[in-house]
């Protein structure tokens, strides 16, 4: 199938312009042996780190197989961009935006995960096999997503988040970080297995930049094993954001641009890889599996 042929794209050039249909990669067909790395894949014009640059689908398709050949083990694709102060897009832009795009990558073998807040777009994107879903809510997710996971057995990420992308730098107050985050993000997982989801299905993530501070990033980064007490796959998702910007800036000029965040963001990836992170999520994959791999060299060391 060609890239063209997906519903939204346009003609597709270069060499990955053809998706093969290949044999559908699984939660359990990923590697158990070293810490995961998800690559993002943005399907926005507004994205903080790539400026937009994959918002056509067929682009998007063709980074999304550049990463998935570069050996990202999982995909993580999103429509909607959650960072401080941006528009919040609809359900349906959100899922024109994505759909194809989820649809191809899962066709040609691809793990995928869908970052989403709506259980309307969770639903339509599970139709085209088993993708994690990747909810950066928090605290106010939407009422009848639990349900959903329970119902279909999917993946779900369990992010700490207050508020939305308005509000939430507003919420960064705490009078004991690392307890009040651990606690909240217990609280979410609590509903979900209320509503039967079982707890194999879920993976945490403290949610870095969402309702936090720089200061409150670098002390849940020191203290991730509090995260890991909670006997779920911790996640982090450290890459290119802003915390690393402004510990970057020299001068105390303007942070750095994000691209330029990715040496900060590998050696955040060695880091919690040695902590025993289950995953990173990041943007540049070949420096952070290069990472990761070799952590994991270092521990099966005698």
């Amino acid at each position: 199938m060609s890239i063209g042929a997906v519903p939204g794209t346009g003609p597709a050039t270069g060499p990955l312009s053809v998706v093969r249909k290949a044999t559908r990669k699984t939660f359990e067909d990923l590697p158990t042996d070293r810490t995961l790395v998800m690559g993002v894949l943005n399907v926005t014009d507004n994205s903080f780190s790539d400026g937009g640059e994959n918002f056509d689908a067929g682009k998007a398709i063709d980074h999304g197989l550049r990463m998935h050949y570069a050996g990202a083990d999982i995909i993580d694709i999103g429509g909607e961009s959650t960072a401080p102060g941006t528009e919040e897009v609809s359900v349906a832009d959100e899922q024109a935006r994505i759909l194809p795009v989820v649809e191809a990558l899962v066709k040609a073998g691809v793990y995928v995960s869908v970052d989403t807040r709506h259980t309307e777009t969770a639903r339509a994107a599970l139709e085209y096999g088993e993708v994690m879903i990747n909810d950066v809510s928090g605290v106010n997710h939407e009422a009848d997503m639990p349900q959903l996971i329970a119902e279909t057995g999917a993946r779900y990420i369990v992010m700490h988040n207050r508020g939305n992308s308005k509000t939430m730098d507003g919420l960064a107050e705490y009078d004991n970080l690392v307890s009040e985050v651990v606690a909240e993000t217990q609280q979410v997982i609590d509903t979900f297995l209320a509503a039967g989801v079982k707890k194999e299905q879920l993976i945490v993530d403290p949610g870095l930049g969402f309702s936090k501070t720089a200061e409150h990033n670098w002390q849940l980064l020191k203290h991730l094993t509090e995260f890991e007490k909670l006997g779920y796959p911790v996640l982090i998702g450290a890459s290119r954001k802003r915390f690393l910007g402004t510990l970057l800036a020299e001068h105390n000029t303007e942070a750095m641009e994000p691209r330029q965040r990715d040496h900060a963001t590998a050696a955040i990836t060695a880091l919690v890889a040695q902590e025993g992170a289950w995953c990173v999520r990041v943007h540049s994959v070949v420096s952070n599996l290069d990472a990761v791999k070799t952590v994991a060299a270092r521990q099966a060391a005698e």
